[in-house]
């Protein structure tokens, strides 16, 4: 099974290609700002790791919520983009020994990615894009079942994404985007630290692109 950021990639280059042809609107190219608005899916890994030296294993749950992005344009098949977003809330199951414990926790993902744009300067209707960066998420209200003070310390990595906007005319475009986000944060519990718990989700958006 392909990966979503693989999947979305061969759906830009083959799209891309298919409508490569020129149209009656504006290039996409140097000088753009734009934004992209939607909802997204944060996905994380089928193995987030284990804790406690191996005796605790760790799931952390999918969330839905509305996400949106800035980007400029510093030439005609580069720019630059920052993903935003609400808070998003992940349940997270722990299981020591058999037994199931409840906990939940809040990140922010801002992620900055330099992209290229493979028909940049043109009018193609169908302008696909890949790129690759940086994230920081910055976890809160971490909340755990037994009572226990738990913890997630904040995390940088690496960041890839692939997408494309489907051009409706000089200012609008449909929009569909994925990231993979390199999230690995160490957990403390009761101020001792108990490991490592990898995230490392696909972030699936879909929404609506506006050019100023």
């Amino acid at each position: 099974m392909r990966h979503p950021l693989i999947t979305t990639a061969l759906v830009a280059a083959i799209a891309g290609s298919a409508f490569a042809s020129s149209q009656a609107f504006a290039a996409y190219g140097k000088g753009d700002i734009y934004t992209r608005i939607g909802v997204a899916k944060v996905k994380p890994d089928s193995d987030n790791g284990s804790l406690l030296g191996g005796d605790m294993d760790t799931d952390v749950h999918d969330d839905n919520g509305f996400a949106f992005t800035l980007g400029y344009r510093f030439h005609d098949k580069f720019g630059v983009e920052l993903l935003a977003a609400e808070p998003f809330e992940h349940d997270v199951d722990l299981n020591v020994g058999g037994t199931d414990i409840g906990a939940s926790v809040e990140h922010l993902p801002p992620t900055l990615t330099v992209q290229y744009y493979p028909f940049g300067g043109t009018e193609a209707r169908v302008q696909p894009y890949v790129g690759l960066g940086v994230n920081y998420t910055h976890f809160s209200d971490e909340d755990i079942d037994t009572g226990d003070d738990l913890d997630l310390e904040e995390s940088w990595g690496w960041a890839g994404q692939a997408g494309l906007d489907l051009v409706i005319d000089d200012h609008w475009a449909a929009n569909m985007a994925v990231w993979y986000l390199d999230i690995d944060s160490d957990v403390d519990l009761n101020g001792e630290d108990i490991g490592e718990i990898e995230v490392d989700p696909y972030v699936i958006m879909a929404g609506i692109s506006y050019r100023f």
